[in-house]
């Protein structure tokens, strides 16, 4: 369902929408466009390659968020009332295409999935985090996402390249999500908001507690900072290299901020 890196460092990284696969009694009742995923946040474990050798934990699913979102709550309850929300199994994609050509999941259904795919790697998620606090006596959760610049179902105009999220300040230090935030003023060339359209998902606000030594931080990047934002959906080398870089230094600032004494 998933593969864990496991690191040396409080940090952990979560990719829950890097995966692809979808099982074939389920691919065969969904759309030519949906078997596209394009709603994947597509390379993002390539992207982040570099982070094992500073000693990250890093957890990747293997599954579509069109099997089970990850990043949305088990019950289905909207992240963000009043705006649209995508379910904890999708039925339409970002541009409000349908992802299935017949037979929409029924509630037992999603229940299933729900135990057979969500489940597991928030188990696996929850353990990491509480391993990592038991050794460092804190753990940092960093949240890694990316999605097409342009998405007017869920926001209007064009994504700053860098959207940082902490639940308006809930899920971290401030102290954190300053120096990280700080860092992303420094990125020459690069926009960035923190806690504008995107403000962390499920699992940022869910694991946030820093009152208890665990801070949590989302980070939703536009894939036009490192890919084609069209199918077929191609890492662009040149790209990436110039925004590694920044991603580097956003978790080097957080392992900083967790060293005894800062």
């Amino acid at each position: 369902m998933f593969a864990l890196q496991r690191g040396s460092t409080p940090l952990v990284i979560s990719l829950p929408h890097d995966g692809t696969d979808i099982p074939s009694a389920l691919a065969q009742r969904m759309t030519d466009g949906a078997l596209r995923r394009p709603d994947t946040d597509w390379h993002i474990a390539r992207l982040y390659g570099f982070a094992g050798k500073l000693g990250a934990s890093v957890l990747t699913p293997r599954y579509s968020r069109y099997v089970a979102d990850l990043n949305r709550t088990p019950d289905n309850m909207a992240l963000y009332p009043g705006a649209d929300n995508t379910e904890v199994c999708p039925t339409t994609c970002f541009d409000r295409s349908p992802i299935y050509r017949h037979d929409l999941p029924t509630d037992e259904e999603i229940g299933e999935r729900v135990a057979g795919y969500w489940w597991p790697y928030h188990h696996a998620l929850a353990e990491e985090l509480d391993r990592l606090q038991e050794q460092h006596g804190v753990a940092l959760l960093f949240d890694a996402h990316s999605i097409r610049s342009v998405v007017p179902r869920f926001f209007t105009g064009e994504l700053p390249h860098f959207n940082l999220g902490t639940a308006d300040g809930e899920s971290c230090s401030p102290a954190l999500e300053k120096q990280i935030a700080d860092v992303l003023g420094r990125a020459g060339g690069y926009t960035h908001v923190v806690n504008g359209r995107f403000k962390g998902g499920y699992i940022t606000r869910h694991y946030g507690r820093p009152a208890i030594g665990i801070h949590a931080v989302q980070l939703e990047l536009a894939q036009r900072s490192y890919m084609d934002e069209d199918y077929p959906f191609t890492y662009r080398e040149s790209l990436a290299a110039r925004i590694q870089p920044v991603l580097k230094a956003l978790l080097v600032a957080m392992l900083e901020w967790a060293k005894p004494g800062e």
